[in-house]
């Protein structure tokens, strides 16, 4: 098959299909106005996938309200095989359809994203798989999102997607990341040969007319021949603003009115009907008088074709002119038709939706019809479904109070089921019917809760504090309990005074949570230095929180101990408590969870050194967080990426990963950042450089995360000769040591001691730092005084004792990849008389080879999971997992998954 030029295109789709039977995945967004060609485009894949199992779907105008409507359709055919997938995304995908019990997950749209992934990697392992989505602009935006989310994680497995979309004159479609083809108007030759077959059915004026009108156009050029010269060209009053797609429209509008009238409602029958089967189709039209027979002269105008039971529209404009040429009262008659065929099928959510399309203001009794069928569906996990069909409700519900109940409804199921948008305009339309406090309370939260989670954290301690203050005096409890979160919110965005009066406020007013929200003043101002700060009260605030985190009932308050953990030096602790919390999440496929929990996992395993865990962890967390719309949460983990490319000594990476976090300011990552930036300037030896950037960090106003920036300070300044820059902090960061007594923290504290006392005083502080190292804690941390001490030595001319020290660093250096600070090390054992050249060459890290998710995919097929559970794990498909071990095998020196357990693959 061959269109008119385009031959480039063509050969693009080809080689997506070639590249797929090779096993390599391809996607391509197919963008252009209406009659461009998309379509055609799409049949030539089609026709030229003959060996390939063909999905087709297309988006419905009209009907684009009913959540995973389309992807229900796309694969209306498999449906027997969600009972396959991992019993986590069956129940996804069941919630997603309907046909649950009650037991399903709850409704996670990344979750549902994963099993349509795993669903088309099964399908795929068959025989290749080409998806074809026509107008994906009008797909539910619960279908678009996980069919997106297949198409940014598709790999190597031998499958293509092709997505068309109408570009401009439809609703936006956003495919960022993704491949492009923008289709252009044909040249005048293509567009001359094109209509060449109609052309002796025109005289050459009017054919000269319609190339000039049609401009390009492939499919104008194929119709506008067939309609009345003057309406195809007309540009008058009449015809409104005229446009290729407008033009297009009234010409088939023209088709659609020349029919029978019989045969005109079939077609409209079909129009109005997202699922398009024939059966229920004539089942509807049945009720109106028509039959089969009528179809006819629309087949025989080649408007609609029939094929395995389903009646389609050769194009998507013709269900557009159907619709809109249509008159309200047949189309209300139609819906009418299409509720009670459904209803007589048992489809209560097509019965509902249909009835309630067939309303033309407030109806109570449709209104209670939808929210019956709601709770139903609610029983099968369908959360998506149940938060259009109570939106719906609300819309057709007389009475303010019902409105606002039942929007309220919409919102918490649109938040069940992971869509976050939609949760807080649901949430916000309903605050205007809603008149109870505690009721507008539970709203709030809600709508706070999303707003953080979008990292808008001022707005949600606005809502949480208003809402605390509106219910104080009616449920003490409750409004305790919003101003703990209000708290949270307020630390998180680095504003102590904020933070203060949230909490002198809670006092005020003697609410429950009063003490735990002055608590988190207290770590903030005490843990953070400055003028103000006094380390034995926040450690003891920070003491108070962790002992009562049971007071704390929000899902995400777990992670939050997790992050007190690591603010009170407890390194270990809470290694085990965010491992856990991975653990769960992960097998729950609670993704936004699993991203949050990521971001204090990964600086915790980068500082005790599991550096291949941290660019692991890291990784598929700033990949997570950019799914999940956590944009703090991705930049955290960028910061945290930065950190490990400064130690490693890699400026173009670290400098990349820091510059969001520096130009957006945000909390605690402009720290992070411009402390990684420094660290990197140290181990480089541009020492000027670190000592101005950190000043200025210290002396700023973003204080959360500077306890981290004193000991580089510390250096910094001593190296240039200042080290009065650098006393004031120092003296900060030793009471801080002090109050916290974990001994790496006070080992570094004894380090910066050293570094600032005279020469002939230095000598016991680096004693007591390397000994207190020697209890544990960050390995890199230990080679960096190990180094300081080395070299205080062989300046005091005790070149013996400094050479073993100076190899300790090293070895731990090169262990941890830090090459920069290895070749000081290395220069050091040089200048204080070692030979290097002689070293035997260490055993080579062939695990440092892996790509961080190769290393996932290793570690997991070590420990006996098949590439299906790994998959489910890692959010992968199983076949993307096979690509991963196979390309990690010859780096491994192994053949199979069975010689993986020989390999030390621990975590390091």
């Amino acid at each position: 098959m061959r269109l008119y030029g385009r031959d480039e295109e063509q050969a693009t789709i080809e080689r997506l299909l070639q590249h797929a039977r090779a096993g390599q995945s391809g996607v391509l967004v197919v963008r252009g106005e209406a009659g461009i060609g998309k379509s055609a485009l799409l049949g030539v894949a089609e026709s030229s996938a003959t060996d390939m199992r063909v999905l087709r779907g297309t988006g419905v105008e009209h009907e684009s309200g009913m959540p995973y409507a389309g992807l229900h359709l796309l694969l209306r055919r498999y449906l027997d095989r969600i009972d396959t997938l991992p019993d986590g995304q069956a129940k996804a995908l069941r919630g997603a359809f309907n046909l649950g019990t009650g037991d399903e997950t709850r409704g996670d749209r990344f979750l549902v994203g994963l099993a349509v992934l795993t669903l088309f990697s099964d399908l795929a392992d068959e025989r290749p798989l080409l998806c074809l989505i026509d107008d994906a602009h009008w797909l539910d935006s619960a279908t678009a999102e996980a069919l997106l989310f297949v198409a940014r994680r598709l790999e190597a497995e031998p499958i293509v997607m092709v997505l068309a979309v109408r570009d401009p004159d439809a609703p936006e479609f956003t495919t960022q990341g993704l491949p492009e083809l923008r289709l252009r108007a044909l040249d005048e030759r293509a567009a001359a040969e094109l209509l060449g077959d109609r052309a002796g059915e025109l005289s050459a004026q009017a054919r000269n007319e319609v190339l000039v009108t049609a401009m390009g156009n492939p499919l104008a050029l194929l119709e506008l021949p067939a309609t009345r010269p003057e309406m195809s060209a007309s540009t008058g009053p009449s015809a409104g603003p005229s446009t290729t797609y407008t033009r297009l429209q009234r010409a088939f509008a023209e088709r659609v009115a020349a029919l029978p009238e019989p045969t005109q409602l079939v077609v409209l029958v079909a129009a109005l009907d997202d699922r398009s089967e024939l059966s229920m189709i004539l089942s509807a039209a049945a009720r109106l008088g028509a039959t089969v027979a009528d179809l006819e002269p629309a087949e025989r105008e080649r408007l609609v074709r029939t094929a395995e039971g389903r009646l389609e529209f050769r194009h998507p404009l013709i269900r557009t002119a159907a619709y809109e040429e249509a008159t309200l009262s047949r189309r209300l008659s139609v819906h009418n038709a299409l509720a009670e065929a459904y209803r007589a099928a048992g489809d209560r959510c097509h019965f509902a939706w249909h009835l309630a399309s067939a309303a033309t203001g407030p109806d109570a009794k449709t209104a209670a019809v939808l929210e019956e069928t709601a709770e139903l569906e609610r029983a099968g996990g369908g959360h998506a479904s149940v938060a259009a069909m109570y939106e719906r409700a609300a819309t057709l519900s007389p009475a303010p109070g019902e409105r606002g109940r039942r929007l309220s409804a919409a919102a918490v199921a649109a938040a069940d089921a992971g869509l976050s948008e939609r949760a807080i305009s649901l949430a916000e339309r309903a605050m205007a019917d809603v008149t109870d406090p505690l009721a507008r309370a539970g709203l709030m939260l809600l709508r706070a809760g999303l707003a953080d989670e979008q990292d808008r954290m001022r707005e949600a301690h606005r809502l949480l504090s208003d809402t605390a203050e509106s219910v104080a005096g009616l449920d003490a409890r409750t409004a305790g309990y919003l101003f703990f979160q209000a708290g949270a919110a307020a630390a998180n965005t680095g504003d102590r005074a904020l933070l203060d009066r949230t909490a002198t406020r809670a006092e005020e007013l003697a609410m429950p949570n009063a003490r735990l929200v002055r608590a988190l003043a207290r770590a903030f101002t005490g843990l953070n230095p400055d003028g103000h700060a006094d380390p034995a009260d926040g450690i003891a605030a920070l003491r108070e929180l962790m002992d009562s985190t049971g007071a704390c009932l929000a899902p995400r308050d777990a992670v939050r101990t997790v992050m007190w953990h690591l603010m009170s030096g407890d390194l270990d602790g809470g290694l085990e408590a965010a491992l856990e919390l991975e653990s769960r999440y992960r097998s729950e496929g609670a993704l936004g969870l699993l991203s949050l929990v990521q971001m204090p996992l990964a600086r915790l395993q980068l500082m005790l050194g599991r550096t291949r865990d941290a660019l692991t962890t890291a990784t598929e967390g700033l990949r997570l967080a950019a799914d999940t719309g956590q944009h703090r949460i991705r930049v955290y983990q960028a910061t945290t990426l930065a950190q490990l490319a400064a130690i490693q000594g890699d400026e173009r990476r670290c400098e990349e990963l820091a510059a969001e976090a520096l130009e957006r300011g945000l909390p605690p990552s402009d720290v992070h950042a411009a402390t990684a930036l420094s660290l990197l300037d140290l181990g480089l030896g541009r020492h000027e450089a670190a000592l101005n950037r950190l000043a200025g960090v210290v002396a700023g106003t973003s204080r959360a995360g500077v306890i981290a920036a004193i000991p580089d300070l510390v250096e910094a300044a001593v190296r240039v000769g200042r080290p009065d820059r650098a006393r004031e902090a120092a003296r900060w960061h030793h009471d801080w040591a002090a109050q916290v007594g974990q001994p790496w923290v006070r080992a570094i504290a004894s380090r910066c001691a050293a570094l600032l006392a005279p020469d002939d005083e230095a000598g016991p502080l680096y004693e007591e730092a390397v000994r207190l190292h020697l209890q544990g804690g960050p390995p890199f941390e230990q080679a960096r005084t190990e180094l300081l001490h080395g070299e205080w030595l062989r300046r005091s001319r005790r070149r013996n004792e400094a050479r073993g020290h100076l190899r300790t660093a090293l070895e731990i250096f090169e262990r941890l990849g830090a090459e920069p600070w290895s070749e000081r090390a290395r220069a050091e054992l040089r200048a204080a008389g070692e030979s290097l050249g002689d070293r035997p060459e260490g055993r080579p890290d062939v695990l440092a080879l892996l790509t961080p998710q190769e290393l996932q995919v290793v570690r997991l097929a070590a420990a006996g999971l098949s590439n299906r559970e790994i998959g489910a794990q890692l959010f992968l498909s199983p076949r993307t997992v096979g690509y991963h071990l196979y390309k990690a095998y010859p780096k491994l020196g192994v053949a199979s998954r069975g010689e993986l357990a020989r390999l030390e693959l621990g975590g390091s």
